[in-house]
């Protein structure tokens, strides 16, 4: 069984929305490096900034 760890040591990331930290989630163990958003309501509300756009 893997120990616990403390939510301070686990890695965090800045909002692409909002702006603000957030921490790893189990749920996203298998995509973390594709994680932008702390939440649903941050990926919803992203900044109008069109994606991929080679304009």
């Amino acid at each position: 069984m893997a120990r616990m760890r403390r939510k301070s040591d686990l890695p965090s990331k800045i909002c692409a929305a909002c702006g603000l930290p957030f921490t790893w989630r189990k749920k996203w163990e298998r995509d973390w490096d594709e994680v932008r958003y702390c939440s649903d309501r941050c990926r919803r509300n992203k900044p109008a900034k069109a994606e991929g756009t080679g304009g």
